[in-house]
């Protein structure tokens, strides 16, 4: 399907658009010259509109220097030109991640994984306990450092609840431990840990957050939501330690994990300045070998320094793409911020709930009008209607009495959005990156906290498509893994854990899904001039894939295999089954 993009507006990207210029205006110098490989094959999805298929690509040193018909690349083929037959296999354009947090899943390569299938082992209360006695037997923190773990999911545990600290103390009541919910959002903590966080019945809940509590007693139970969990508890964990070479290693692995799953732009969609700095420095060194999107978190920065950064764009593969704000929590986690109640409240609350914002409105929608005219792209994370009321009224209020410019205003996860919101981001411009891995993640607890209404509804991908609003689409690492093709499988056919499509009309096609994944992404982030499509002149990002996604059974398009990612012309990862 053609699609017309908004032209670039934001005068800190004229130096982007004046590079992009550059390169296509050079490309007929460079045919002149062998190309380092060429790809033939019947699958070449090229994702460009106006040559939507190609039997050959050619690309030299970082750059696509051809893309058309078999029989006249002969000219770049070379001595010393490598010559790709795909066969069956298909050839389509680097992935982009549009939300995901590349250094919190590089810290977590230390933590226990407490997941449920098919992510982890964990099935219940006890699974977990049992990996934390493993790992205190085995691997025990330093004397005065907590044990940590991540992705514990209480609507698949069998008990269907969090683990309290009393669950925790049986582990241990002298070893501080804590674990992160899947979501992010949430946590939980034994006792040590709550002692050592001075946390007790005499704290009170902090502004956009709870200490859950022992039923009929102000005694904190162990679980905390919201800022109870960044602020007092995880925060300390996930910035940087003062161990630089060690996170320097972990990015390492990190990037490579990323890139096995066809992904050649990252996003830190919640980044500090203290790891902008590091992965700076890595990229000065040529460590990155992916592209990576910074977004740090609004939070004590100076708006100016960051829109100076950002203007500077890629220094050797990082940039900053733009700023975060957290307006709401998390759907799984029952804190997503609503206009209307849940249909099944969290544990211990009754009567009408809709969560809370986790912002004081009035101080993010004054940040938000200092960024955008600064013209810095803001983020907003948003699951809740709620929440994305207050996101588009921030842009509104912020464009008032003003002509509407190339913003590009991201609104993240959008999941409760509403019919009347799809259109409100389309008159507003702005970009909801829809969280469609949820559909089968957590599509059947969906159901039970918010109804079917509103749960078939849930990232409304299809209803944006229609009303031609960009959007795109993510797994927000590493809530789930950055699995691309299951992202693709999940969004083209909705299909919960249990089996039910959740909401048939919200589906994508294969197409659509993978324009989400690539040209929507390279819009996002303000680089479709040189990313997003297999096109001459664009950065030579591109993937491998055993099967074409477009033209395999929906139902299988999650196992669809990785067998090469290609990042600036180099391949970056390979599959021993693509060689």
């Amino acid at each position: 399907m053609k699609r017309t993009l908004a032209p670039l507006g934001l005068a800190t990207l004229t130096t982007v658009t004046a590079l992009s210029s550059t390169v296509l205006s050079s490309t007929t110098a460079m045919a002149a010259l062998p190309a380092d490989r060429v790809f033939y094959g019947e699958h070449i999805i090229t994702m460009d509109p106006d040559r939507p298929s190609a039997q050959a690509v050619a690309i030299r040193d970082d750059k696509i220097v051809y893309v058309g018909e078999r029989s006249a690349v002969g000219e770049y083929v070379g001595d010393e030109t490598a010559v790709v037959e795909l066969g069956e296999r298909a050839l389509i354009p680097g992935l982009i991640d549009s939300h995901g947090h590349i250094t919190m899943q590089a810290r977590l390569i230390d933590y226990v994984n407490a997941s449920s299938p098919p992510v982890g082992p964990v099935e219940n209360i006890q699974d977990i306990q049992q990996l934390l006695r493993e790992r205190l037997a085995t691997n025990p923190p330093a004397s005065g450092q907590w044990l940590l773990a991540y992705g514990y999911d209480d609507s698949l545990l069998a008990e269907n609840r969090h683990p309290t600290r009393a669950d925790l103390d049986k582990v241990s009541a002298d070893v501080p431990i804590f674990m992160m919910h899947v979501s992010g959002h949430l946590g939980t903590a034994n006792s040590a840990a709550l002692e050592a966080a001075g946390v007790d019945e005499n704290t009170p809940d902090p502004e956009g957050g709870v200490f859950r509590r022992i039923a009929g007693t102000n005694i904190p139970n162990g679980v905390v939501e919201e800022s109870a969990t960044h602020a007092l508890m995880m925060s300390q964990y996930l910035a940087s330690s003062g161990d630089t070479e060690k996170f320097k290693a972990q990015m390492k692995k990190a990037i490579d994990y990323f890139a096995s799953f066809g992904i050649t732009t990252i996003q830190d969609g919640a980044a500090n300045m203290g790891d902008v700095a590091v992965l700076r420095e890595m990229a000065a060194s040529g460590d990155i070998k992916a592209d990576i999107v910074m977004v740090p978190v609004a939070r004590d920065l100076d708006f100016a320094e960051v829109a100076r950064l950002r203007a500077e764009g890629y220094q050797n593969g990082v940039r900053i793409g733009g700023v975060k704000f957290v307006l709401d929590g998390s759907p799984q986690g029952r804190t997503a911020w609503t206009t209307e109640p849940y249909e099944e409240n969290p544990e211990g609350v009754e009567g009408p709930y809709t969560a809370y914002p986790t912002v004081k409105p009035v101080d993010f929608k004054a940040q938000a009008d200092e960024l955008l005219h600064l013209g810095v792209p803001i983020y907003m994370h948003g699951n809740g209607d709620a929440a994305i009321d207050l996101a588009m009224d921030a842009v509104d209020a912020a464009f008032d009495g003003e002509t509407l410019p190339d913003h590009r205003s991201v609104i993240i996860h959008a999941q409760v959005m509403r019919p009347d919101q799809v259109d409100r981001a389309k008159a507003l411009a702005m970009v909801p990156s829809f969280y469609s891995a949820h559909s089968f993640f957590w599509g059947d607890w969906h159901r039970q906290s918010f109804g079917d209404e509103r749960a078939f509804h849930i990232s409304p991908a299809a209803s944006a498509l229609k009303k031609g609003v960009h959007f795109t689409i993510h797994n927000d690492t590493p809530v789930v893994p950055p699995d691309m093709m299951r992202l693709m499988w999940i969004a083209v056919n909705r299909e919960t854990r249990h089996g039910v499509t959740l909401g048939a009309d919200e589906r994508l096609s294969p197409y659509d899904a993978l324009y989400a994944m690539t040209q929507a992404g390279a819009y996002q982030y303000f680089e479709e001039d040189t990313k997003g499509s297999l096109t001459v002149g664009k950065q030579a990002d591109l993937v491998i894939l055993g099967e074409d996604p477009l033209q395999a059974d929906p139902a299988t398009i999650k196992d669809i295999p990785v067998l090469e990612t290609i990042a600036h012309g180099k391949t970056i990862y390979q599959n021993s089954a693509g060689r």
